[in-house]
């Protein structure tokens, strides 16, 4: 039997409240994501390098004659990230298996209007979701999605209530235009001259951020701030207007900046905005209250003992 929850949306005081809503949502999330991705790729890598002496001797390092050997890189690898690597691949394993048992189903339809959410709330310094390929972005969000209808597939929302959150909360729902940036700041309009005139003539935007960008957050990302849109309020008045007024790969040419300093920006992609209609979210909302209704604390292992999830780490501290 169905267990019936009595969904009471609360009334949005302000429309800026389910985009900050959206941004404590996602942003530890995504850091949590990109965290973890990094060291499956890291640490699988390094297994698959085949060990070309016995015993892991062979040296990958020196300094100042102090060796260092495969087995200690390798040793170091799996303490700092070995556990929580292979959780999530057990996690995601775990997920898949129980999709299969209990029919969900996820459409590329359902995972686009996640990442349109997640892009309209995304900080301008928060450079979480750029450690990510489009196809792991989506690989994560698949499995999130999963894990969200195993969870709430049992649970019934009122119509009422969805209607309700849908019509309080709107704004929500309307996607703006995302411009993907990069960006350059520096001291001067002569230094912006300067290296526009560098990419021009063949330098390579990223490499040119990394070694002359003064923007903190971006620079080591290759300039890179994600997505932004005209109307974002949390970076520098002045880019969005510049990035509005110029085409896909087309440099932007030098500006001034609130804070005296000069920056130069290259749009590498446009995603249109989109309204969308209740039919077209009110899956999504279902799933979002019900979730709502149970505790926080639940995440994929708690369908470990259900799918038999065994580890190496099971008798370890």
């Amino acid at each position: 039997m169905k267990s019936k929850v009595n969904s009471k949306p609360s009334v949005q005081q302000n429309e800026q409240t389910p985009l900050l809503q959206r941004r404590l949502k996602t942003k530890p999330t995504l850091l949590l994501l990109a965290v973890l991705f990094l060291g499956n790729i890291f640490w699988i890598t390094l297994l698959l390098i085949p060990n070309k002496e016995e015993g892991g001797n062979e040296q990958v390092a020196a300094i100042d004659g102090t060796i260092i050997t495969r087995q200690q890189w390798m040793a170091t690898m799996e303490e700092r990230y070995g556990k929580e690597t292979l959780r999530n691949l057990v996690n995601e394993a775990v997920m898949e298996k129980a999709a299969k048992k209990y029919d969900i189903k996820v459409t590329d339809k359902e995972i686009d209007f996640e990442i349109a959410l997640i892009r309209s709330a995304q900080d301008a310094n928060d450079t979480s979701i750029e450690d990510l390929s489009d196809d792991q972005l989506r690989l994560k969000i698949r499995n999130q999605l999963i894990f969200e209808k195993v969870l709430s597939k049992d649970l019934v929302i009122e119509n009422d209530d969805v209607k309700k959150y849908y019509e309080e909360n709107k704004s929500l729902y309307n996607i703006p235009t995302t411009y993907r940036t990069k960006l350059i700041v520096v001291e001067t309009l002569k230094e912006a001259k300067a290296v526009k005139e560098e990419v021009n003539a063949g330098s390579d935007f990223s490499v040119l951020a990394r070694e002359k960008s003064l923007h903190p957050a971006s620079a080591s990302l290759g300039g890179s701030i994600g997505f932004i849109s005209v109307d974002q309020q949390n970076i520098d008045p002045a880019i969005p207007g510049v990035v509005a007024n110029i085409k896909v790969n087309e440099l932007s040419n030098p500006f001034e900046m609130s804070d005296g300093k000069y920056g130069i920006v290259l749009v590498e992609e446009v995603i249109k905005g989109k309204s969308f209609k209740f039919d077209e979210v009110k899956d999504h909302i279902k799933r979002s209250l019900a979730m709502q209704q149970l505790p926080s604390a639940l995440n994929p292992e708690t369908f470990w003992q259900e799918f038999d999830a065994q580890w190496i780490y099971e008798n370890k501290n």
